[in-house]
């Protein structure tokens, strides 16, 4: 099947299901973003300078994304810097972390007339997708508009593999418009160019992940609540999913039948399911105190802070003397596990990690994660970390010496996307 002809097909079955779409982004909303942004009717800003464009999901990518965003604001000061997210949480977090030094728009449906809208309006000199954002008709608007596409960090799972295989015409068509990707590990490498991304436009850079820098500030923070709760021990379980976070429960509470003084730092993967979460807690007897409620202390008798803010998961992770990595003990396939390993924190996991399965099996040939399968497991795993303060260190110490290892992505990263604003070098 001719690629635009599959284009055509998935357009129509997107506009037969456009009223699902619609409710569901329509929940997806921020105060500073009108939901027209949605049909590409965003307002056109009076700055002569070009326009560097970076799309990054959720909160997740943009966590990725971070040091590549920091970098492309050294790199190009004499550019604009626009980042798009889908969900209203990962727009938070780039207004939190960035503020006047990026705009934010809300990536449109991918109807052809909104897409080609968006493109036309934002005139970028780059679009940057960070992992694996790939919409077939917004795709075609920057071919229409020549506007170059690189895909970094990028990664599919088998999943996502299966899927894209089942569409390869439609798939094959956009992986065309796509001037470079870079793969976060060979065998993603191997499954763009199986899907049908030309050879030499493929290059295996690693993860952007390996990458991540410590603010400051969040380590100054992490420094003074530590020095606050003093020496007991503390555990975080962070982005947990639904389903997860029960048998975290039971297993803080295994943990307490041994050491009564242990803090739980209990932190979410969604905003929604806070108070879900906080009920939980209350439910199984905890002592719960809630991060966004500044104005009560974690105290002796607290044996559950829920992290119910956005944008402090790194600096929680520097508090605790172990961390358990949420979307794992059920099908999610996995979270960041290096955002500990890089503050040297003993890593947990369930084991559903086909998000990152390169990464998670890196930390665990070097010792560097202890993966669990439930409640039961996890309870005891602690106990016998809390009882042996030198292998928590050793395993801290492996986990920062992996990270360590394997940077470079972004190096690599930032030296491609440089080429591709100069013209001479495109294809």
């Amino acid at each position: 099947m001719p690629p635009d002809l599959a284009r055509a097909l998935y357009t129509l079955l997107l506009i037969l299901l456009s009223p699902l779409v619609w409710r569901r982004v329509w929940r997806e909303w921020a105060p500073t973003n009108p939901r027209r942004e949605r049909l590409g009717l965003i307002a056109e800003v009076d700055d002569p300078r070009p326009c560097l464009w970076l799309h990054a999901a959720s909160v997740g990518e943009v966590a990725t994304a971070t040091p590549l965003i920091e970098a492309l604001l050294a790199d190009h000061p004499g550019h604009r810097l626009v980042i798009t997210t889908m969900t209203a949480t990962g727009a938070e977090r780039v207004r939190e972390r960035f503020g006047e030094r990026v705009r934010h728009h809300f990536l449109p449906l991918d109807f052809p007339g909104a897409t080609r809208r968006f493109v036309r309006r934002l005139a970028p000199a780059l679009a940057i997708i960070a992992e694996t954002e790939l919409w077939p008709n917004l795709l075609a608007a920057c071919r229409h508009r020549h506007v170059p596409v690189a895909i970094v960090n990028a990664r599919l799972s088998n999943g996502a593999f299966s899927l894209y295989q089942r569409f390869r015409p439609l798939t094959a068509g956009m992986l065309a418009d796509v001037a470079w990707v870079g793969a976060k590990s060979p065998s993603d490498a191997e499954r763009f160019i199986a899907l049908g991304a030309p050879v030499d436009r493929v290059t295996m850079t690693g993860a952007l992940k390996f990458d991540l820098a410590v603010d400051d500030e969040a380590e100054r923070e992490s420094e003074r609540l530590r020095r606050e709760w003093g020496e007991r021990p503390v555990w975080i379980a962070g982005s947990t999913q639904a389903g997860e976070d029960a048998q975290i429960l039971a297993a803080h509470a295994a943990l307490r039948a041994r050491f009564p003084e242990a803090l739980l730092i209990l932190v979410p993967r969604h905003p929604q399911r806070f108070e879900e979460v906080a009920a939980l807690c209350r439910d199984a007897g905890e002592t719960v105190v809630r991060r966004s409620e500044r104005r009560r202390e974690v105290t002796a008798s607290t044996t559950v802070l829920l992290g119910d803010t956005m944008g402090e998961l790194t600096m929680l992770y520097g508090t605790a003397d172990a961390a358990f990595v949420g979307g794992s003990l059920v099908p999610i396939g996995g979270h960041n596990l290096l955002e500990p390993a890089a503050l040297g924190v003993p890593v947990l996991s369930g084991p559903h990690l086909d998000n990152l399965r390169e990464i998670a099996d890196a930390l665990a040939q070097n010792d560097a994660r202890l993966e669990v399968a439930d409640a039961t497991a996890l309870g005891q795993t602690l106990i016998a970390l809390f009882d042996d303060v030198s292998r928590r260190h050793r395993l801290g110490e492996a986990g920062r010496a992996v990270v360590a290892a394997n940077r470079g992505a972004l190096a690599s990263t930032r030296e491609r996307l440089t080429a591709l604003l100069d013209p001479s070098t495109r294809r």
